[in-house]
């Protein structure tokens, strides 16, 4: 398992990286590949927070959790994490294709970056990039769930490859946005 290390409005001791590094080192054994843990630490209104993101073959997972200790939202987030890895493993196992938690080739990696305001006027101040994957409208579905995201975008494997959108809706369904006519 490779780690990184996010610190935001905190300076964390040695001691509590190395107690998180050995607390989510546990998470490894339920998956087959190489899988990179991005753990950040961070103050939000007197709490502390641990936030871990675990990027398996083309698969994000993401818990949070925040409590009064650091050394106690390192476990619950280890736990939470641990939940939610059983449950989606599970149900990728088996509605989906049997390699979903396997090593794929990717292109390129997720990329974060700060931008400037732009000549419009709007303030963008966050760009994401990563590999947009060929997958199918419930394995699309099924990742966003895993991000706790509200929205998707992906390549429709049922369109022909086509760049879709799936994206949950106010009433708790989902929908999709597509550029192929079907």
């Amino acid at each position: 398992m490779k780690f990184q290390y996010t610190e935001k409005k905190v300076k964390l001791p040695a001691n509590c990286i190395a107690y998180a590094e050995k607390k989510v080192s546990k998470l490894d054994r339920y998956f087959n590949s190489d899988v990179e843990a991005v753990i950040t630490f961070s103050i939000e209104k007197k709490m502390n927070k641990a936030e871990l993101t675990l990027h398996v073959a083309s698969t994000y997972l993401r818990a949070s959790e925040a409590t009064s200790d650091m050394f106690a939202s390192i476990d619950a987030v280890v736990t939470s994490m641990e939940r939610q890895i059983r449950k989606y493993k599970t149900r990728l196992a088996r509605r989906l294709r049997p390699d979903a938690f396997s090593q794929k080739e990717e292109p390129t990696s997720f990329v974060e970056e700060e931008t400037e305001e732009t000549e419009e006027g709007f303030n963008l101040v966050k760009t994401k990039k990563y590999p947009i994957e060929l997958m199918t409208r419930d394995e699309a579905i099924l990742q966003m769930n895993l991000l706790n995201h509200s929205f998707f975008a992906f390549r429709d494997e049922n369109a022909g490859g086509a760049f879709s959108v799936v994206y949950r809706r106010n009433d708790g369904d989902y929908g999709l946005i597509t550029d192929s006519e079907e």
